[in-house]
């Protein structure tokens, strides 16, 4: 794996998955981001159609130094480096499809 010491990247979340995010190069910032193409071009196809609609969250500089909340920053940049992109998903276990359901929903 070879180590970039800084990169810049822009996040964006998906409109059908909570907590899914999608990490893109950024390699300078821009003056006019509305040129920037669909940050989804580079996806696979079948990516795409499972990330639907893309919204800007932001545009960060990764570095080894920085901590992400809930991912590991050189598996990020390695991923960017070596594919253009890196896929956030959601945490397991938030959400369990097995547990009873509230005693005031039952049967309802």
């Amino acid at each position: 794996m070879s180590t970039v010491s800084t990169m810049h990247c822009s996040i964006f979340k998906s409109s059908k998955k909570a907590e899914m995010y999608l990490y893109i190069a950024r390699p300078e910032p821009t003056e006019n981001e509305a040129e920037a193409a669909s940050p989804l071009e580079i996806l696979p196809e079948a990516m795409r159609a499972a990330f639907g609609r893309v919204t800007f969250v932001m545009n960060l500089e990764l570095s080894e130094e920085r901590k992400l909340a809930r991912v590991n920053v050189l598996h990020v940049m390695d991923s960017i480096q070596n594919k253009g992109f890196f896929i956030q998903v959601p945490p397991e276990g938030l959400i369990n499809p097995n547990a009873v359901a509230p005693e005031g929903l039952r049967g309802a």
